[in-house]
């Protein structure tokens, strides 16, 4: 594992680097809104990836970073996508991106609002496409701008992702998206079975992309 420090603006935030031999390309793994790159349940994904063959660069998001409760606004938010994206683009391996609930939504609108370099497609485990409890689909908005493959991996029972509303969003995608649900799983994935079905997901879509 590296420990890396990634300049955002006139800031920095800390970054980890799991590249183990033989991995096969590299999904730059945003954190969620509650959680640090350091969580235990991004810890068990990173460490899971590997094992599948793709290696893993987290990163922190400038609020987590300064120890604050309160996301940072989207701007902020997309300039740590994007600087974590040039620390990725380093690397020799096909790049892919996206993340748990709230980093997987800053990323996909970083991608939409202007291509980050070298990504091929977009992986979101568990898209927060609305609040717990306030149902809507104006967060999905966006993504008709992204013009990359993109891979939603969400539970049956996400208080944040109804399928009712989340199907017919990733439907008027297109082709360039996929929808797996994983059934009985929450917005958490905190059964290590439904985990492993997650990233059993992420990492074939990832190596058959990579290709």
């Amino acid at each position: 594992m590296d420990k890396l420090t990634i300049p955002v603006g006139e800031e920095t935030v800390s970054g980890l680097l799991l590249r183990p031999e033989g991995t096969k390309a590299l999904y730059l793994f945003a954190h969620g809104a509650g959680a640090g790159m350091t969580h235990q349940a991004m810890e068990s994904c990173a460490q899971g990836l590997a094992a599948r063959g793709i290696a893993t660069l987290r990163y922190q998001f400038p609020y987590m970073e300064k120890g604050s409760n309160r996301p940072d606004r989207p701007p902020v938010a997309h300039a740590a996508v994007r600087a974590a994206a040039a620390e990725a683009a380093k690397s020799d391996l096909p790049l892919f991106a996206g993340g748990r609930s709230f980093g997987g939504r800053m990323t996909s609108q970083a991608q939409a609002l202007d291509p980050l370099p070298g990504i091929r497609g977009l992986a979101f485990l568990g898209f927060p496409l609305h609040p717990a409890g306030k149902s809507g689909t104006d967060r999905a908005d966006h993504l008709a701008n992204v013009q990359v493959p993109m891979l939603f991996v969400s539970g049956s029972r996400d208080a944040l992702a109804e399928l009712d509303l989340l199907k017919p969003v990733v439907a008027r995608l297109g082709d360039r998206a996929t929808l797996h649900v994983v059934e009985g799983a929450d917005h958490s994935f905190r059964v290590a079975a439904k985990e492993s079905e997650a990233l059993d997901t992420i990492a074939e879509w990832i190596l058959r992309l990579a290709q």
